[in-house]
């Protein structure tokens, strides 16, 4: 049992108000530390992501027992009704269209080309895997995929809303959110 945890086995911060303003904190923090230009956290952040951070130590509090994400009701409405939709909002109205066809016929066939390829290569993947592993592909590792193959397209924003459409489990989606940061941070 956590130190965090209460006698009654639940966790020690149980206000939604107060978790939200713990993650925002952190996050924060996490952001305000990896814009440091010089220091420890200049080289800190040379080697560990500060997007990792940002979904490591949330979790991190909770399976300490300092917030509870099971019996938050704070991504379920608040973060998947209201902030989620707003921030795709934002995202949509920030597009310059004149901008993107002003760069070119092959550029933009180009991000289509690579987007079906990403498509594609979740399919080939699963399906190959499938044949040599099946128990690595059973139950919802396709909607993971599918989040993940969001992200690789359109960013966070977008794998959050696959998330969504396509009801990944929690477990599968923190799965794949490593896998994204990781191949990420590798990649580039």
């Amino acid at each position: 049992m956590s130190p965090l945890v209460n006698a009654a086995g639940s966790a020690l911060i149980q206000n939604d108000i107060v978790v939200f303003g713990l993650i925002a904190a952190t996050l924060g923090a996490v952001f305000w530390t990896s814009s440091r230009e010089q220091g420890m956290w200049r080289r800190f952040y040379a080697v560990v992501p500060a997007l990792l951070l940002c979904y490591l130590l949330p979790g991190i509090y909770n399976t300490i027992g300092l917030i509870d994400g099971a019996n938050t009701r704070l991504y379920n409405p608040i973060a998947r009704d209201v902030l989620l939709p707003a921030a795709l909002i934002l995202l949509t109205l920030s597009i310059d269209l004149r901008a993107i066809l002003g760069l070119g016929p092959k550029l933009v066939a180009m991000y289509l080309g690579a987007s079906l390829s990403i498509m594609l290569g979740a399919v080939v993947a699963f399906w190959v895997m499938g044949w040599v592993h099946p128990a690595t592909v059973a139950g919802d590792t396709w909607a993971g995929m599918a989040a993940l193959a969001g992200s690789w397209i359109g960013g966070g924003a977008n794998m959050l809303a696959m998330r969504e459409v396509f009801d990944v489990d929690a477990t599968t989606f923190g799965q794949f959110a490593v896998v994204d940061v990781g191949v990420g941070y590798v990649w580039m």
